[in-house]
């Protein structure tokens, strides 16, 4: 078997972390915690071996590119909303959170249009940001499904602080990569 016939499999998981997305909003909406954190893991799961099958099988797709990122930010900006609509996370929280993954999509789409075909390669903090917002997310899931009453303020601060550095540091590279296709041009 040659690697075209499993570079598809990458792209399958996104596509199941999409549809993943609808169970877990809906199972916490209406409040069953324990559920929504079981679709939820079960996504990031796919996430995690996702991205593990493009790097080491060099599975990559022009499709994986734009379907990972995308699959991992409606998976944040859904589960985020709906915790934010039953007041589990603060409003600060869910501003920085939503904003930070709106501006990426945003920034990517520009970059596309505007310097190149390529989609932007995520750098090492973003990847980092993603993963301490599912840690986060995936902390008041099982606080949630086990009543467990802890104050999580410090988490709050944490990936607060986390998502604004990334959204500064793909702020600070797009705008290096326009100045520079300026000089080019």
């Amino acid at each position: 078997m040659t690697k075209q016939n499993f570079i598809f499999i990458p792209n399958l998981l996104s596509i199941a972390r999409i549809g993943l997305i609808y169970p877990i909003l809906n199972s916490v909406y209406l409040g069953d915690y324990l559920l929504g954190l079981i679709y939820f893991l079960v996504a990031s799961l796919t996430d995690a071996l996702d991205g593990f099958l493009a790097r080491k099988m060099n599975w990559f797709t022009d499709l994986g590119k734009i379907l990972d990122p995308v699959a991992d930010k409606l998976l944040v900006i859904g589960t985020v909303f709906v915790l934010w609509i039953n007041a589990f996370i603060p409003l600060y929280v869910f501003v920085i959170l939503i904003s930070r993954d709106i501006l990426i999509l945003l920034g990517a789409a520009m970059h596309m249009s505007l310097i190149t075909d390529a989609a932007p390669s995520p750098n090492i903090l973003g990847k980092f940001t993603t993963g301490i917002q599912i840690f986060y997310i995936a902390q008041i899931l099982i606080f949630e499904a086990f009543s467990i009453n802890l104050n999580l303020f410090w988490l709050d601060w944490l990936v607060v602080l986390v998502t604004a550095s990334s959204l500064l540091v793909y702020a600070r590279d797009w705008f290096k990569s326009i100045q520079e296709h300026h000089e080019e041009s």
